[in-house]
């Protein structure tokens, strides 16, 4: 008996301190691996992203330990997407994502969670299931914050391929195409994306709102 309880000791130790060094590790030398990998990564933004990302992963959330990083104050023109692999250190996408049509042309400005509002929305969200839509393989995202993308699945606010997503596409028009909120992305690259963030890993949308940055529950410690 003496032997299982010093078990079962050892295991809740090695989580917490599983939990304890990624909640830290944007305190940590380990963050220099990303950016270096990333030099176009904010690192307050990343910061922000490990924080929020290490909060749900102490709940239980995304036992994957992938992190999806999306950059809304930088233009549609500049690679703004980044995809975490924690586990392994390394940074497994970094791409161009387009915003919505209501929030912005290059540079966006303007966010909501309103229905029919077209606007991107920022704050944490957890990916869901794929499906088969307009777009082709697509990917539901469930936001987790009230009044800043909590009715992303009423929206219909998934992440897609799209036309307008494209090196191309910038060379031509200055910026991305836009959507009607949702993160789209370049046809060449999602459905190896998306097959890496699906089923339950972490999105941070950022954008330097004051009161998101106040008042959300993931950002604080």
């Amino acid at each position: 008996m003496r032997k299982l309880g010093i078990f079962l000791l050892l295991i809740l130790v090695s989580i917490n301190v599983h939990a304890f060094s990624l909640f830290n590790l944007h305190q940590s030398d380990d963050v220099s691996d990303f950016l270096t990998q990333a030099e176009s990564l904010d690192p307050d933004v990343l910061k922000l992203g490990l924080t929020a990302y290490a909060k749900l992963h102490a709940e239980g959330y995304d036992q994957q330990e992938i992190l999806t990083i999306i950059d809304y104050s930088k233009p549609s023109s500049q690679p703004r997407l980044w995809v975490l692999d924690l586990k392994n250190k390394r940074i497994a996408f970094q791409e161009l994502v387009a915003h919505g049509k209501n929030s912005g042309l290059d540079i966006p400005t303007e966010f909501s969670d309103a229905i029919g509002s077209e606007t991107s929305s920022i704050g944490v969200f957890l990916t869901g299931q794929t499906y088969f839509g307009h777009h082709g393989l697509s990917l539901k995202l469930n936001g987790l914050e009230q009044g800043f993308n909590a009715h992303a699945a009423e929206r219909a606010i998934v992440l897609h391929p799209a036309d307008y997503v494209s090196e191309q596409f910038v060379k031509i028009h200055g910026r991305l195409g836009r959507s009607w909120g949702c993160p789209a992305v370049r046809p060449v690259i999602a459905k190896y994306l998306i097959n890496t963030i699906k089923d339950g890993t972490v999105i941070f949308a950022y954008y330097p709102d004051k009161h998101w940055l106040k008042s959300s529950n993931f950002l604080h410690t």
